[in-house]
């Protein structure tokens, strides 16, 4: 008579035990690489902008008062230029690397780039772009 599943994955499971196997995949069986960390920070950033968008909206939907009123509150609170600078940087950063990056996904659909020195130029080059960019949007 054969074997149930549940027996066959605690074969499995006492193996790989036994074998002092990590489960598959793991990290820390990875190396890291530029286009892996581009493709996290891609996805970071667009879970940061959409989220940021709609607090924002949410927040100018259900506050009371308007837009000219937090923003004297915000001149109110008598931060220094270097930390309005970084928050301007902070705000920038993520629109122009996912805007960069969306560019390059771009080309990428239309089949170009894709060796693997193409990645890694390309990658580079986004990162290169999207700090000036910011460095420049922080100090308008």
């Amino acid at each position: 008579m054969g074997s149930t599943a549940k027996e066959e994955m605690n074969k499995f499971w006492d193996k790989n035990s036994r074998l002092n196997r990590p489960m598959s995949p793991h990290l820390t069986i990875y190396r890291w690489s530029v286009p892996m960390m581009m493709s996290i920070t891609h996805r970071g950033t667009g879970l940061a902008l959409s989220s940021g968008i709609s607090a924002f909206a949410a927040a100018a939907l259900l506050l009371p008062g308007s837009y000219p009123d937090y923003l004297d509150l915000i001149h109110s609170l008598s931060v220094g230029p270097y930390l309005i600078g970084l928050a301007k940087f902070g705000i920038a950063f993520p629109v122009s690397y996912h805007t960069y990056n969306g560019i390059r996904h771009l080309c990428w659909d239309l089949g170009k780039g894709f060796r693997l020195p193409q990645v890694n130029r390309s990658g580079y080059a986004v990162i290169g772009l999207s700090v000036i960019t910011s460095v420049i949007l922080a100090l308008i």
